[in-house]
């Protein structure tokens, strides 16, 4: 009877109620989360897809002319990278650009001057670009282009000191000096004076109208400019080949005197200032002849003690007076 009364107790029956209601609302809220769970439609993350050599090589060219013309810039610039790369690395395409940067046709010369630019430009695809250019094709090619550009405009004189012209000029021009400037702090400037650049194009700019007002402004305009014009200039200059082809476009003066004439000169200058220092009568001339037949053996020691001195100068300016450090002595030794 104990057990049934127990069962009967309302107690009992009210708590297990409770835990019954309790454990039914946790199993449903379960099997409906793990039904939520799996009705969800996640997004599928896309694939992380690399273009491989193979990929671009199975490229067409009608299917990177349409890729051209594409909305997403990314896919365009990946396109143009991918055609700079085959014109790098073909040859065939590197001498019909060069063919075509000759020619007469303006319109045809600028189509094949942007395209060369725009390859030489991208440093991403290929490492050292303008090693295609290194080339006398390449270099005769340059030099073929910058002389159609000098009938292209009219040039004024160069004349002014404080009026740069160079970004005026035609764009043409400007990109074949831009390639000639890459070619020749890359590689040795000897092939562009083979080529003829100062004869067919650096000679005939409007320097003067005479050997002197050319000598003038030429020294003028490398003096006063800061482009690429003066910078292939100063490259000209530190080559003798390039010394000797300025000389004959009358643009420069052949230096004169050698290396030891200057030597004696500088050596003259020396004696002079050093007899000046002795002699402030205006005699100091003559002391260029050293006087021993009317001196003691103690007396030239002396004189030639009291003469000795160091000669300090970096080269940055001319010699002058205030080089000259003269040893301390005093007068009774």
């Amino acid at each position: 009877m104990g057990f049934y009364s127990f069962i009967r107790d309302e107690r009992l029956v009210a708590a297990s109620l409770g835990l019954t209601t309790i454990g039914f609302l946790f199993a449903m809220r379960t099997i409906l989360e793990y039904y939520r769970d799996e009705a969800e439609i996640k997004p599928t993350p896309p694939k992380t897809q690399y273009i491989t050599q193979d990929t671009e090589d199975s490229l067409r060219l009608s299917t990177l002319e349409s890729l051209l013309g594409h909305y997403n810039f990314a896919i365009r610039d990946t396109t143009l990278k991918i055609i700079t790369g085959r014109a790098v690395n073909d040859s065939t395409t590197i001498y019909h650009l060069l063919w075509g940067i000759t020619r007469e046709d303006y319109e045809e010369r600028m189509e094949a001057l942007r395209a060369l630019a725009f390859v030489m430009e991208d440093k991403d695809t290929f490492q050292e670009p303008f090693n295609v250019l290194n080339t006398s094709k390449g270099y005769s090619a340059l030099v073929r282009s910058l002389e159609l550009c000098i009938s292209d405009v009219e040039h004024e004189k160069l004349d002014d000191p404080l009026y740069d012209e160079y970004r005026l000029r035609d764009i043409g021009e400007r990109r074949c000096l831009m390639l000639v400037s890459g070619l020749v702090h890359r590689y040795d400037i000897d092939r562009l004076i083979e080529a003829g650049f100062i004869e067919k194009w650096l000679a005939r700019q409007p320097w003067g109208d005479n050997d002197e007002e050319r000598l003038k402004n030429f020294s003028m305009y490398l003096d006063r400019r800061k482009n690429r014009i003066s910078d292939i200039c100063f490259h000209l200059k530190t080559s003798k080949a390039g010394r000797n082809a300025l000389v004959k476009a009358r643009l420069i003066t052949q230096s004169r005197g050698s290396k030891r004439d200057r030597a004696d000169h500088i050596k003259v200058v020396l004696e002079i200032s050093m007899t000046n220092e002795d002699d402030v009568d205006g005699t100091s001339r003559a002391e260029l002849v050293p006087r021993v037949n009317d001196q003691t053996a103690e007396e030239q020691r002396l004189r030639r003690r009291h003469r000795e001195a160091m000669v300090l100068n970096d080269g940055t300016h001319s010699l002058g007076r205030s080089d000259i450090i003269e040893r301390e002595h005093d007068s009774n030794s």
